[in-house]
């Protein structure tokens, strides 16, 4: 049997998940910047003070968000290998439900533009890294696509004449050419023509 969560335990996650999700009603109404840390704290019934008991500013709740998000994809990719799926209908149905959850939080994504450019960087040294210990760090939405990537250049079912490293900042920047598309195309529409063609481009002949 699980070990029993204290009352103190509960008290915590309950405070948590309501900042959590007042944050995620009001950056939805009235944009990230708008939103001040009073509007969420009021919006959740707590005390102002209580907020930097959990986070350290609003950038850590959109990180919080945005892990979230990782967690569901991983959620996703983990039924789909259950389902012995092919790896190009893996890396598709994957890359369509990121733009549906990115669409339906619009707030995280220059956060998640972000987060390709930190996943690219070179590692902070540790000097810099023990100066700046609040500094979130960026969800890993390239290493799935890059793993799977990876899996269908090995099997066989990609093309490997191109580094997978390479397919995969592609598929990021896909993200921020239909966030800034002026085509008049919802997000997820765009999104899936562009990785219909290039899914089609990656597959072995």
């Amino acid at each position: 049997m699980g070990k029993a969560i204290s009352k103190r335990e509960q008290k915590k996650r309950l405070y948590r998940s309501a900042i959590l999700d007042a944050a995620v009603t009001l950056f939805a109404q009235k944009g990230v910047h708008e939103t001040s840390i009073a509007d969420i704290m009021a919006s959740a019934n707590l005390g102002l003070g209580t907020f930097y008991n959990y986070f350290g500013s609003k950038e850590e709740i959109l990180m919080e968000l945005l892990k979230n998000i990782v967690e569901d994809i991983e959620a996703r990719l983990s039924l789909l290998r259950q389902e012995k799926r092919e790896t190009a209908v893996v890396l598709e149905d994957l890359l369509l439900y990121t733009a549906e959850l990115l669409s339906k939080n619009r707030f995280v994504m220059p956060l998640f533009l972000r987060a390709a450019e930190h996943a690219a960087a070179p590692s902070m040294p540790p000097e810099q890294a023990a100066a700046k210990p609040d500094r979130p760090s960026a969800p890993a939405f390239k290493e799935i696509f890059n793993t799977i990537t990876d899996e269908g250049q090995k099997s066989g079912e990609f093309r490997s004449d191109i580094p997978s490293g390479v397919i995969t900042e592609l598929f990021h920047s896909l993200f921020q050419a239909a966030a800034f598309s002026t085509l008049g195309l919802r997000f997820e529409e765009n999104i899936r023509l562009k990785v219909r063609i290039i899914i089609d481009g990656m597959k072995a002949k």
